[in-house]
C-alpha cells in the first residue's frame, strides 16, 4: 500500500514528538511499541501498528546504552517496522529485520548530534557562568528542537520520499530470503528478553521475575493486561515504600545536625 503525502507529515509529527521525548525520556514515546502504535494510527491501520511495535519492542527490550555504546535506535526501528509492513505487505516479522538498516541510520545521525553537540555544552557552560539563564534555556531548547526536527527529516524521507525505491527493493527479494527475515524476526524477542534478563537479573528483582512468570505462564489470563496491572501495582508499592524510607533518612539527618547544632 501507498503512503500519502498527508500520512507522511502524519508521520514526521510522530517522528518529531517522539524524538523530543527520546532526549527528556519523560514519557518513554520513543518506545518502539507507543511509536508503533502512532505510526498505525497515522497510517490507518492500528492493529499492524501494535502488532508490529510489539515485536520491535520485544527485540529492542534489552538494547541498552552503556557506557559509549550506542544500540540501534529504537525510534526508527519502530517507524520503519510499521511503514515497511504497511507498504510491502510483509508480516511484522519480516518487517523487523528490514527495519535495521534505518535504525543504523537513525543511530549514526544520533552519534553525530552527540559529538558535535560539545560545542552546545562548552556555551551551556558560558552562559550558566554569566547566570544568563534565558539564554541557557533557548539554547538547550534549541538544540532538543533542532536535532529532533532531523530525526523527524530522515523518518519523512525514508517512509513517504523513498517508499517506492524501498517497496521495490523489498519486492526483488527471493522468497527463501523473506522467509530467513521472518524466523531471524521471531528469533529477535527471545534476544531481547535475554539480554533484559542480564542486565536485570538480580537478586532484588528475582521475587518480581518469578511473580510474572507464573501470573503468565499458570493463571488463565486472557491477555498480558492483568500482568501489566499488577506489575503497576508492584512498582507503586516499591515506590512508596522507597519513598517512605528516603523520607525517614531525611527526617533522622535533619535530626541529628539539629542536635549537633544545640548541643543536645
Amino acid at each position: 500500500m501507498e503512503i500519502t503525502l498527508l500520512q507522511g507529515l502524519l508521520i514526521l509529527l510522530v517522528a518529531f514528538i517522539c524524538a523530543m521525548d527520546q532526549t527528556f525520556e519523560a514519557f518513554y514515546w520513543f518506545r518502539p511499541m507507543v511509536v508503533g502504535f502512532l505510526t498505525g494510527l497515522a497510517l490507518g491501520d492500528v492493529t499492524l501498528g501494535v502488532k508490529c511495535g510489539a515485536v520491535t519492542e520485544l527485540s529492542y527490550l534489552g538494547l541498552l546504552t552503556v557506557g559509549g555504546t550506542v544500540p540501534p535506535d529504537p525510534l526508527m526501528a519502530g517507524i520503519m517496522t510499521v511503514v515497511l509492513a504497511h507498504t510491502t505487505g510483509q508480516s511484522p516479522e519480516a518487517a523487523v529485520g528490514l527495519s535495521l538498516p534505518f535504525a543504523l541510520l537513525a543511530q549514526w545521525v544520533g552519534i553525530g548530534f552527540n559529538t558535535g553537540y560539545v560545542v552546545i555544552a562548552h556555551k551551556c557552560d558560558e552562559y550558566a557562568a554569566k547566570a544568563d539563564a534565558k539564554g541557557l534555556f533557548n539554547l538547550v531548547w534549541f538544540a532538543v528542537i533542532f536535532k529532533a526536527a532531523v530525526v523527524a527529516l530522515v523518518a519523512f524521507l525514508c517512509s513517504f520520499a523513498l517508499q517506492g525505491p524501498i517497496q521495490s527493493f523489498v519486492n526483488t527479494f527471493p522468497t527463501w530470503l523473506v522467509h530467513g527475515f521472518e524466523i531471524a524476526g521471531g528469533l529477535l524477542p527471545a534476544v531481547g528478553l535475554g539480554m533484559l534478563l542480564m542486565v536485570m537479573l538480580k537478586k532484588e528483582n528475582l521475587a518480581y521475575l518469578f511473580l510474572g512468570f507464573v501470573m503468565a505462564t499458570f493463571l488463565a489470563l486472557p491477555n498480558v493486561l492483568p500482568v501489566a496491572i499488577t506489575a503497576a501495582a508492584l512498582a507503586y508499592i516499591n515506590y512508596a515504600h522507597e519513598k517512605k524510607i528516603d523520607e525517614a533518612k531525611v527526617s533522622i539527618e535533619a535530626a541529628n545536625e539539629g542536635g549537633e547544632i544545640d548541643g543536645i
